[in-house]
């Protein structure tokens, strides 16, 4: 099955009860049961619903796992991927993540002695001088966010595995349209499913595929213990948006590559960061592991002040905290996403005051390429 299909027909299709081709929305807390301890497949929502199982058949399917798991919001997946790990134990991590992951392991995950260590995991020596006794995982963002920086997926899941570690991987701005972290050798592959999977900024959700059956029950018993479900209405809407993912991400990524071709001859644009460059460094990587570029452009205009007047005479481009939907969302890093990152450490990153990032949407590429024109000028 090719992936656009797949899209469509992966995981349950439809409803066998009543042939209903959408899958119905359970909107239910409790089931029935024939007789004490023997029901149907369902028993209480939080340890199964329809609709997400639905939901979640199909995420395994189109990433290539064992069994996928639909949570609250991208956080509360990250969240809970990290509690398969004990007090004690140790994470490599890609430093430049977003914000909210530096965040939850910096002042929340450190709290039960979960430790981590953030490095450029684009260069993969990084990682093996980052392992330590107690590692147990090394979690990879590529391309990252706002840097677009690449990581050779191949060669960190190999390294990972001569350690005996899990490879966790994000794959939300290439989303699995584009690109499969399992079949280059991760273990778990998640994702901010508000973004491209949901695309028209009208859910909040995360999405988590394992490739091992035992990794799949510990991680359903933490879902199940935890209660970090997400809703039937919001697993309907997201396997809504996953059925138009292909379409949307090859039109997505027309409208970037023109929007590159202009901020590429604009002399207020110092640095662009796109992976669809062949001077980007990690250009070459990623054509080997990605079938797209993706959507997600950052560029500098080089300073916090002219950030503020492009941003502030734009039209089409909505300032907002998000990506990955049919409109074209806009921000600046170092006020919004990443502002809970320490001043210091995200200047050692790169993601200065003027650092501006775009997630390219689908509207007329030439109304596009106008509003950033007019503002730029």
């Amino acid at each position: 099955m090719r992936k656009k299909t797949q899209l469509i027909h992966g995981g349950i299709f439809g409803d066998e009860t009543t042939g209903a081709v959408s899958t119905p929305i359970y909107q239910v807390s409790t089931y029935k049961q024939d007789s004490v301890g023997q029901h149907r497949g369902f028993e209480y929502s939080r340890t199964g619903n329809p609709t997400r199982h639905a939901l979640e058949e199909l995420i395994k399917d189109v990433e290539g796992g064992k069994r996928g798991f639909a949570f609250g919001s991208g956080m509360a997946a990250i969240t809970s991927v990290m509690m398969l790990f004990n007090s004690g134990d140790h994470v490599v991590l890609t430093d430049d993540v977003y914000g909210g992951t530096y965040r939850v392991f910096t002042n929340v995950l450190n709290r039960i002695g979960i430790e981590a260590t953030f490095v450029d995991s684009s260069q993969l020596e990084n990682i093996e001088s980052a392992i330590q006794d107690n590692t147990k995982a090394v979690f990879i963002e590529t391309p990252t966010n706002p840097l677009l920086k690449v990581t050779d997926l191949q060669e960190a899941a190999n390294m990972a595995k001569k350690h005996n570690l899990l490879t966790i991987v994000d794959n939300t701005f290439t989303t699995p349209y584009f690109q499969n972290p399992l079949s280059f050798g991760a273990d778990i592959v998640l994702h901010s499913a508000t973004k491209y999977l949901g695309g028209h900024s009208d859910v909040v959700a995360g999405l988590v595929v394992v490739n091992d059956e035992q990794l799949g029950e510990d991680l359903h018993f933490i879902q199940n213990s935890t209660g970090a479900i997400l809703g039937p209405q919001d697993s309907w809407l997201l396997m809504r948006g996953i059925k138009t993912l292909g379409i949307r991400m090859e039109e997505h990524e027309q409208n970037t590559k023109a929007i590159v071709d202009f901020l590429e001859k604009h002399p207020v644009v110092e640095n662009i960061y796109y992976p669809g460059l062949p001077s980007h460094l990690g250009h070459e990587t990623m054509k080997k592991q990605s079938s797209g570029f993706g959507a997600m452009i950052s560029f500098d205009v080089g300073s916090g002040e002219k950030a503020d007047e492009v941003l502030a005479k734009l039209r089409y481009f909505t300032l907002a905290e998000s990506l990955g939907a049919v409109e074209s969302l806009i921000s600046v890093p170092a006020k919004m996403t990443h502002a809970s990152i320490p001043h210091d450490r995200r200047l050692e990153l790169g993601i200065t005051d003027g650092l501006i990032r775009i997630s390219v949407g689908l509207e007329d590429i030439d109304d596009l390429l106008e509003d950033l024109d007019q503002a730029l000028s």
